[in-house]
C-alpha cells in the first residue's frame, strides 16, 4: 500500500502565519481543517506550525508523514474526506527549543491558536523568563511574545492575534491577564505591556465539534478506501461552530467566514458559551463515566442504551436547561440536536478519551449548573449522580509501573483502565481511594483546591453522592436505572 507522502500533491509555498500550541485530534480536525479549506479557496494563504507544548518528542508518524494527514467528518447520512496539506512541521518546544522560539522572529507570523486542555491556562509562579521553556502554556506564550517584541523593537505591526480554544470562561481574557501578570513578575519593561495591549489581540472563543480521533479499530479498512496508509487520520462529526469574541475586529484578517465556514464574530460570547458548555459538554461529562463503568466503550454504544438516553434527557429537562436564561424552545431544540449528534452512526467517540482530565471538566461543565440549581431552590439529584460516577471512575490505585489504574466490568469480565489526569490529582485520589465510600467522599468533598470550594458545604450533597457511589460500585447499570427512576 502507498504511503500518504506518495499521493500528496506538491505542497504550495505559503507564508508561516499560524503557530499552534497543541497537536491533539481536536485542533487537527477543527482548526487545521478550516484553515486548509480557507487556503484552498484563496482567502488565507496560511502555513501552520504545530508546537507540542508538553515534554516528549513528536510522534514518529508526524515526521514520517511530513505532517500530512486525513480528516474524515460525518453527518448522519454522509461523509466528507480532506487531505490536510497546510501543516508544514511539528516541533517540540522541549526537544527543539531554539527552532521553536525562532518562529517569534518570523515577520509573517500573525495568529497563535492553542488547545492545552481546561487545565492549561493557569498561572504558575515558578515559571521564569529564562526557562527553556517555562512549564505553563501562558508562560511559554509570554516568553514567545516578549522575544517577538524585542526582535521587532516594539513595532505594533508585528503583534499577533491569539485564539485560545480551551474550554474555560473568557479564555482570551484569562490568558491575557496571566500573560500580563507574568510580565510584571518578570519585571519586563512597561513598554512591552503597552505593546501587548496595542499590538496584540486576545480573542475569547467557543468551539463545537465532536472529534472522535484516530479510528484504530477501522484504520486498515479506511486505508484501503483511501488508497494510502495514514497513521494520523482524524475522524469526527461534520457539524462545527466557532464563536469568536475579539477585542478588535479581526474578520478582515481571519477570513474563515469568507470561505463559507461556520464562524461567528460577536461582542458577547456568554450566551453561546453557557448553552454549549452546559448542554453538550455537561452531558458528555455526566454520562460518559457511568457509561464506561457499565461496560460501554463509545458514545454511540452508550446512547443506544435506553437508560442512558433517559438519563441524558432527564438531565437536560430537569437540571441543565432550567439554569440557562435563553428561550426555552431554542434550548430544547439545541438539546435535541445534541442527542442526535451523539447518535451519529459514523462517530466512534471513545468514552475513555472523554474521561481525560475529568476533574477539571466536571468542575467547569457541571459544578456551575449545580450551584445555579441550588440558588433556584432545586435539588441536584442527577448531577450528584454524575459526581458519584466521577468518583467511582477515579477510585483506583497505582500499579508497579506507576500507572493509575481503575477497574470495571465489561461483558462479565473484570478489566483494567488507565485513569488519566494531572499527577497531583492522581496522587490525591490514590491516597483517598484506600478508604470506604463514605470516608472517600468526605476527603474528596473537603478538598477546596480541586473544586474551588468545599463541596461538603452544599447541603445534602455528600449523602446523595455516598449513596450513589455505593450503588455504582455494586452495579453501575442498576444504579443508573435507580437514579433516573428517582429523579
Amino acid at each position: 500500500m502507498k504511503d500518504i507522502v506518495d499521493v500528496c500533491p506538491q505542497p504550495k509555498n505559503r507564508q508561516t502565519r499560524l503557530l499552534q500550541f497543541g497537536e491533539g485530534n481536536f485542533l487537527r480536525g477543527f482548526v487545521d481543517e478550516m484553515i486548509d479549506i480557507a487556503n484552498e479557496k484563496g482567502v488565507m494563504d496560511t502555513e501552520i506550525i504545530i508546537v507540542k507544548p508538553r515534554p516528549g518528542k513528536p510522534t514518529e508518524s508526524f515526521n514520517r508523514q511530513n505532517c500530512l494527514y486525513t480528516v474524515m467528518l460525518s453527518a448522519s447520512t454522509e461523509q466528507r474526506t480532506r487531505l490536510i496539506t497546510s501543516v508544514s512541521s511539528m516541533i517540540s518546544c522541549y526537544e527543539d527549543y531554539d527552532r521553536y522560539v525562532a518562529f517569534a522572529d518570523d515577520e509573517n507570523l500573525r495568529f497563535i491558536v492553542s488547545n492545552t486542555t481546561e487545565a492549561g491556562i493557569v498561572y504558575d509562579d515558578s515559571d521564569l523568563i529564562n526557562n527553556r521553556p517555562p512549564k505553563s502554556f501562558p508562560a511559554k506564550l509570554t516568553q514567545f511574545l516578549y522575544r517577538r517584541y524585542k526582535t521587532f523593537l516594539g513595532d505594533n505591526e508585528k503583534g499577533v492575534i491569539i485564539l485560545p480554544v480551551e474550554l474555560i470562561d473568557d479564555n482570551g481574557k484569562v490568558l491575557r491577564n496571566i500573560v500580563k501578570k507574568l510580565s510584571r513578575d518578570w519585571n519586563l519593561e512597561k513598554e512591552f505591556l503597552t505593546w501587548l495591549d496595542e499590538a496584540c489581540i486576545f480573542c475569547s472563543t467557543l468551539v463545537d465539534r465532536i472529534i472522535s480521533g484516530y479510528p484504530s479499530d477501522k484504520a486498515e479498512e479506511l486505508w484501503d478506501d483511501l488508497g494510502y496508509r495514514d497513521e494520523l487520520i482524524v475522524t469526527g462529526e461534520a457539524f462545527g461552530s466557532w464563536i469568536i469574541q475579539p477585542e478588535k475586529d479581526i474578520s478582515k484578517e481571519f477570513r474563515l467566514k469568507e470561505a463559507g465556514l461556520p464562524v461567528v464574530f460577536t461582542d458577547d460570547i456568554r450566551p453561546y458559551k453557557k448553552r454549549k458548555v452546559r448542554i453538550l459538554n455537561g452531558a458528555h461529562t455526566s454520562f460518559a463515566l457511568i457509561s464506561y463503568l457499565m461496560g460501554y466503550d463509545t458514545v454511540l454504544e452508550a446512547v443506544q442504551d435506553k437508560e442512558v438516553e433517559d438519563y441524558i434527557n432527564a438531565l437536560f429537562e430537569n437540571e441543565i436547561i432550567p439554569t440557562i436564561e435563553m428561550d426555552r424552545s431554542e434550548l430544547d431544540k439545541f438539546a435535541g440536536s445534541v442527542l442526535k449528534r451523539f447518535k451519529n452512526p459514523y462517530i466512534h467517540h471513545r468514552l475513555h478519551d472523554i474521561a481525560l482530565n475529568s476533574i477539571s471538566k466536571w468542575k467547569t461543565r457541571c459544578l456551575p449548573t449545580m450551584l445555579d440549581l441550588i440558588k433556584m431552590g432545586k435539588e441536584t439529584k442527577l448531577l450528584a449522580f454524575s459526581l458519584a460516577a466521577l468518583l467511582a471512575y477515579y477510585k483506583g490505585e497505582y500499579d508497579k509501573d506507576e500507572i493509575f489504574i481503575g477497574k470495571r466490568d465489561r461483558n462479565g469480565k473484570k478489566c483494567s483502565y488507565e485513569i488519566r489526569d494531572d499527577k497531583e490529582v492522581l496522587d490525591f485520589f490514590a491516597k483517598a481511594a484506600v478508604y470506604d465510600a463514605e470516608r472517600y467522599v468526605e476527603i474528596i468533598h473537603s478538598e477546596d483546591s480541586m473544586w474551588g470550594m468545599r463541596l461538603n458545604e452544599i447541603d445534602g450533597l455528600k449523602d446523595r453522592v455516598i449513596n450513589a457511589l455505593s450503588d455504582i460500585i455494586s452495579d453501575p447499570k442498576h444504579a443508573l436505572e435507580s437514579a433516573v427512576r428517582n429523579r
